[in-house]
């Protein structure tokens, strides 16, 4: 198994509205993958609380039974719908794949 974590950081303020209003419309986005893209095992897209300087915004965490499935989502339509609206909004992002059983 693969587990596929992303976090990103929004600007303060882009496409006329503001971080927590843009949070939650990238949420609402990523919220809709699962079940666009069967292969998905698990995923969860969870908005921060912390209020550090260092904290990112928005985290999803997926799982999938192998990289070549991390693959097939990564490169699937509905995926790269989402990134292009994320990329309105996004200042910055991380990514870390993992093996897990």
């Amino acid at each position: 198994m693969v587990k596929h974590v992303v976090m990103f950081k929004l600007h303060n303020y882009a496409e006329g509205s503001s971080k927590k209003e843009n949070a939650a419309k990238i949420k609402s986005v990523l919220d809709k993958l699962p079940a666009q893209i069967p292969i998905i095992k698990s995923y969860e897209v969870g908005l921060n609380i912390n209020n550090s300087s260092r904290a990112y915004d928005i985290v999803v965490i997926s799982l999938f039974e192998s990289q070549i499935d991390l693959e097939v989502y990564l490169n699937h339509p509905a995926h790269l719908k989402a990134v292009q609206v994320i990329e309105k909004y996004r200042e910055e992002s991380i990514v870390v794949d993992f093996l897990t059983t």
